[in-house]
């Protein structure tokens, strides 16, 4: 009996876990223990968030130089080392990535345009506005990963009418600093058409350096920059002369 009573005290004793052992770390505690902090962005968001750019920079380059059609998502997850269905993970497809293409260009373009405005001084004239804007929109043209505007006057056509319709008004947006100094000129007798045509003709200009400019040559963008002004706009002597 008393070896009974021993050893059932035994297996009684060996069954409570001690103070500080791995059984007691698993108890409940009455006192919340505060979760740690985390400072910034989750390092998946900033690293997704760059991955997308990235994809986005590919895509327009590969829908500028082979067009949209002839680009697969293969072609594009191979040139960012990705497998090929893995921009998938970031768009929904190709057309979405097209859209994306010209939609986040536009808005870099049109934020881009307000900065140089907004350096200009206050009474700013309508001509040095419109030298502001059209050396700006050179800079988007001609600058090295600026593919968003080829593919937007070359690949838009393929997007469904409610996306082109959202990348229109982007475009209206971006165009109604060049409507008003372009309105305010020609209210001066400064321009040779009217102000809706001179934009149209302007751009058409412009987007023109996409085949023939040349980075070597020594014509700074600047330089190039007044000399399609001076094309467009006639100069104030010369108005006032008109006008008289």
């Amino acid at each position: 009996m008393q070896s009974k009573t021993s050893n059932k005290t035994s297996a009684t004793t060996t069954d409570k876990a001690p103070r500080g052992s791995v059984t007691a770390a698993h108890e409940p505690s009455n006192t919340a223990q505060p979760a740690p902090l985390r400072r910034g962005r989750p390092r998946k968001t900033m690293e997704g968030s760059a991955r997308r750019s990235e994809l986005i920079a590919i895509a327009a380059r590969s829908f500028r130089t082979k067009g949209f059609d002839a680009t697969t998502t293969r072609d594009i997850a191979s040139a960012s080392g990705m497998q090929s269905g893995s921009p998938f993970y970031h768009f929904k497809s190709k057309m979405d990535l097209l859209f994306a293409v010209i939609d986040e260009g536009m808005r870099t373009a049109l934020q881009g345009q307000k900065e140089s405005l907004a350096k200009l001084p206050d009474q700013a004239n309508a001509c040095e506005r419109l030298h502001a804007l059209v050396l700006h929109h050179l800079h988007v043209l001609l600058s090295p990963g600026n593919d968003f505007i080829p593919v937007m006057l070359y690949e838009q056509r393929a997007l469904p009418p409610a996306l082109r319709k959202e990348i229109n008004h982007a475009k209206d947006r971006y165009e109604q600093a060049w409507r008003q100094a372009l309105q305010e000129l020609e209210a001066d007798g400064r321009l040779q058409t009217n102000a809706s045509l001179a934009r149209l003709m302007l751009f058409g200009a412009m987007h023109g350096t996409l085949i023939w400019h040349n980075r070597k040559q020594p014509l700074s963008l600047d330089a190039l920059a007044k000399q399609y002004i001076a094309v467009f706009v006639t100069p104030p002597e010369r108005a006032a002369k008109a006008i008289t």
